[in-house]
């Protein structure tokens, strides 16, 4: 069976659909209530008291037509009827037919019953909503009148009118709530859409819990890809910098080679030199130009296993670096991390650490909530209004640090701050408190 019709007329829209479950029970249920009230207690009640009134009608009945003459039958009516509040005319008036208006519910029921209960009456007038008039036949035809409450409930549609303002209301307070729930989704609905056509439009997270973790995540994954972007854009600029110096002198080298002037060692040491310190440049670019696809998906690591490894790799290296302590956790205490991007992220600070400084110390800490890995230096450090402006590629802090120990990218602590993100953590600058110098510490979550 097609239901695309039904598809057709559906809310596209989230707030369009959300009213549509949420006030389709409320109609539904509300319609269920009306009818179950007409039907079993607005027409039990109403039965009930039409034969009590039909009881009383039949005893008057009786009076009339048992009467010698109209006249003692009058009599005889009003001395039973007038204690219970009817009125009896004897002859009836002309016109009495039976009728009912439309909304009359209870009407139906009433002369239903009537007929049921009294063979003898003739017709029930029920147009008067005040009044009752029923015209009894028989060998002597008479009116009798009677107060519309004595046969249904007084005001029936009390409930009716309760039932439906409440619901009204409390309609108007879901829509109040729920316009309030979806305005944060439509929110980030804007802002990514506004990203899609590259402008960057202030978003900040709200509403629900869900709503807010999906608005963090889109937020984070903003902020990550501006970053990217962003350092995209200084390493290509960075590339064209620092790769002029070498080029040049590599150009300049070759320029004064000839057929008749081989070049001397010296010469040749030199160009070997530029070349290397090229190649250097080109794997720091890479590293950082690998971004978030760090090499591998996560796993789990013994911590002190994996802090020994590059502590004695580094050693291996020729670098000056001791392992000084490692506080918490048992042998066996694992991380949750992608093995060579941190330790591309470790090897850079401590290659940072014996560059500018003469030694490196390296601690780590295992926390029920975090691991932290720091290496500190014995070199001039960081001054603390430059460590935010450190942290980012292509820069150098030539009135900071050391530069007789080997020009670098300005990249080693770029790459550092961006592997500590990708797991969720930090990278912290701050002054070492033993050796002096700089201690920069990864902090990632467990």
């Amino acid at each position: 069976m097609d239901f695309g019709w039904l598809k057709r007329l559906m809310p596209r829209g989230l707030y369009g659909r959300a009213a549509l479950i949420l006030f389709l029970p409320v109609v539904v249920i509300t319609l269920v209530v009306t009818v179950m009230f007409l039907q079993r207690h607005f027409e039990d009640v109403t039965q009930q008291m039409v034969e009590t009134a039909a009881a009383e009608v039949a005893l008057v009945t009786d009076r009339v037509q048992s009467a010698p003459d109209d006249a003692q039958a009058l009599l005889a009516g009003r001395e039973i009827a007038v204690p219970l509040e009817l009125t009896v005319e004897l002859p009836p008036p002309p016109g009495i037919e039976e009728r009912r208006r439309f909304y009359d519910f209870s009407g139906r029921v009433v002369i239903a019953e009537m007929h049921r209960r009294l063979p003898a009456v003739a017709a029930v007038d029920l147009w008067n909503l005040r009044r009752v008039r029923v015209l009894v036949g028989g060998p002597r035809p008479f009116l009798l009148e009677l107060p519309r409450r004595r046969l249904t409930p007084s005001n029936p549609h009390q409930l009716l009118v309760l039932m439906l303002t409440t619901s009204l209301l409390m309609t108007a307070i879901a829509t109040i709530f729920l316009r309030n729930q979806l305005r944060p989704i439509r929110r980030l609905a804007d802002a990514a859409e506004a990203y899609g056509r590259g402008q960057v439009k202030p978003y900040r997270p709200a509403g629900a819990t869900e709503v807010r973790s999906a608005g963090r995540a889109f937020v984070e994954m903003r902020n990550r890809i501006e970053r990217q972007n962003e350092q995209r854009k200084m390493m290509l600029s960075g590339i064209s910098h620092d790769l002029r110096t070498p080029l040049t002198r590599l150009r300049l080298g070759l320029s004064m080679l000839g057929p008749d002037l081989p070049p001397d060692r010296d010469e040749i040491a030199d160009m070997e030199r530029d070349v290397a310190e090229m190649g250097k440049m080109i794997d720091a670019f890479l590293d950082l130009a690998r971004g978030d696809a760090q090499d591998g998906e996560a796993e789990a690591l013994p911590a002190r296993e994996f802090v020994d490894e590059i502590v004695s790799d580094a050693l291996r290296g020729g670098q000056r670096v001791r392992l000084v302590r490692f506080e918490g956790g048992a042998d066996d205490g694992r991380i949750v991390a992608r093995p060579q991007a941190l330790r591309r992220a470790v090897e850079n600070l401590i290659g940072n650490a014996v560059r500018y400084g003469t030694r490196a110390e390296v601690e780590a800490a295992l926390t029920p909530r975090s691991f932290r890995i720091a290496v500190e230096d014995d070199g001039p450090g960081i001054p603390p209004e430059r460590r935010d402006e450190a942290i980012r590629p292509f820069v150098r802090l030539d009135a900071a640090r050391n530069q007789d120990r080997g020009q670098g990218a300005g990249l080693g602590l770029a790459i550092a701050a961006d592997i500590a993100r990708t797991h969720g953590g930090e990278l912290r600058l701050s002054d070492g408190a033993r050796l002096g110098g700089l201690r920069a510490e990864i902090v990632i979550p467990r």
